[in-house]
């Protein structure tokens, strides 16, 4: 099952006083681990950024101004997220920015399933913070790389929180892709192998001495 983490960095908080986004980041999961294929841009808002989102993320007007448009990589957007699940942290701030650029250029909104990580760690910590970083110290993920908040340093991050919060401590690990010491089998549509030591016959006479000698000594003592 492939599923997105997604976040997105923007010029403010509301899209009704006309902010727009920034920055997406995606990390595409298989099965709870990273496939390695992302998603990353930064965007010209054709706007100036807030100061307090500027403390957020540090991204500058200039910077800005020489990125690409959200029109401009719409489709390699859509494309990169088409059919699957998308994780998102506060997912109603993220999708609110997303349909508004979307709807600015008259195409429609994402419809994708949704899995909001904010409401899951409300249902199971009620009464705790739950923000990111607080759900980081929790499940004692490291996140000194978080100096400030950038689209794919914070995906990376919510990647390992949500395999927490799903309580899947190690990924399930798909051994087909594995080639290295796989046995000679026809049919390679396998999940799992394990190799198999058969012990010689001078091991089994030693195996069978070591038994009668442990009995011997039990019984007498």
């Amino acid at each position: 099952m492939k599923e997105i983490i997604l976040d997105t960095e923007t010029t403010g908080l509301s899209v009704k006083e006309g902010h727009r986004i920034v920055e997406i980041g995606c990390i595409e999961l298989d099965n709870l681990i990273p496939t390695k294929k992302n998603f990353h841009c930064f965007l010209n808002p054709e706007r100036k950024v807030s100061d307090k989102a500027f403390e957020v993320h540090g991204y500058t007007d200039e910077f800005l101004s020489k990125q690409k448009k959200f029109k401009d990589i719409v489709d390699d957007f859509l494309s990169f997220i088409k059919g699957k699940k998308l994780i998102i942290h506060n997912a109603e701030f993220d999708l609110s920015h997303l349909n508004n650029e979307l709807k600015i250029i008259g195409r429609e909104n994402i419809k994708n399933e949704i899995i909001d990580t904010l409401i899951v760690a409300r249902e199971k910590f009620p009464g705790s913070q739950i923000n990111l970083d607080s759900l980081c110290k929790r499940y004692r993920i490291d996140n000194s790389k978080r100096i400030k908040h950038t689209a794919l340093v914070d995906c990376e991050l919510l990647s390992k929180v949500y395999i927490n919060l799903t309580d899947q401590k190690e990924p399930v690990l798909d051994f087909k892709n594995i080639e290295a010491d796989r046995p000679n089998i026809e049919n390679k549509n396998f999940l799992y192998f394990k190799k198999i030591i058969k012990p010689s016959d001078e091991e089994k006479i030693n195996h069978k001495n070591f038994l009668k000698t442990s009995l011997k000594k039990n019984f007498f003592n």
